[in-house]
């Protein structure tokens, strides 16, 4: 598989669509990023390689440069010189230097070419990858929100108001039932004992007209 397949493949609608089948969209999502480091990863190894390709090739493309300088200005001093056959020697050391610049400087523009191209679908897996985590945290809280709605949900589902209020309907008649019989309990105990407290009162008042009477007679013989 290519390293830059899911770079493809991945786009906003495929993590929407893949996270609407998901059971979980929160660990789906969370296999998603691990699998997009992971080939982040691999794709950064393939990017330094590419990158030490063309440094390499730069390299040897600027040293046949220098030498094509270097055998030419040695031509240059030979001729001066009047030395044939070494300013010869010069100058076809310079051709074939100039053979092979010209040969990694091809080599050079074509891997610096596929290095840029890597490089910026590089920085585009990092983007996807930035955007995915920031889509996650987004996610968290609307999957969580839903979760708590569909918990509420089924609550409610499982409430029925009527068999509440024809409950509490009963209960109220309870009570009052019951409050009905406290009164009345409390009035045959208010009745019992106010029997019971005329009859004592009735015994303390005789006592006292006894009393009196008694004390009445006493002063009356004296008159």
């Amino acid at each position: 598989m290519s390293i830059f397949k899911r770079l493809r493949d991945l786009t906003m609608s495929n993590i929407n669509s893949i996270i609407d089948k998901a059971e979980d969209p929160i660990k789906m999502t969370d296999q998603y990023i691990r699998d997009m480091q992971e080939d982040l990863q691999d794709a950064e190894k393939a990017v330094a390689a590419q990158i030490a390709i063309e440094k390499k090739f730069k390299q040897l493309y600027e040293e046949q440069e220098a030498l094509v300088k270097k055998r030419e200005e040695q031509a240059h001093t030979a001729a001066r010189a009047q030395n044939m056959d070494l300013a010869r020697r010069a100058l076809e050391e310079k051709k074939t230097a100039e053979e092979k610049m010209a040969e990694y400087k091809t080599s050079y523009d074509q891997n610096k070419a596929s290095a840029d191209n890597l490089r910026g679908k590089l920085d585009e897996m990092r983007k996807q990858l930035t955007e995915m985590k920031n889509k996650r945290e987004t996610l968290v809280a609307r999957y969580n929100a839903a979760k708590a709605q569909t918990e509420i949900n089924k609550a409610l589902n499982g409430f029925s108001s009527d068999t509440a209020s024809a409950g509490m309907k009963r209960m109220e008649e309870k009570m009052m039932q019951m409050e009905a019989q406290a009164e009345a309990s409390n009035e045959m105990s208010s009745k019992g004992k106010s029997l019971d407290d005329e009859f004592e009162k009735l015994g303390k008042d005789q006592a006292v007209e006894d009393e009196l009477a008694a004390l009445m007679k006493q002063y009356e013989n004296k008159n």
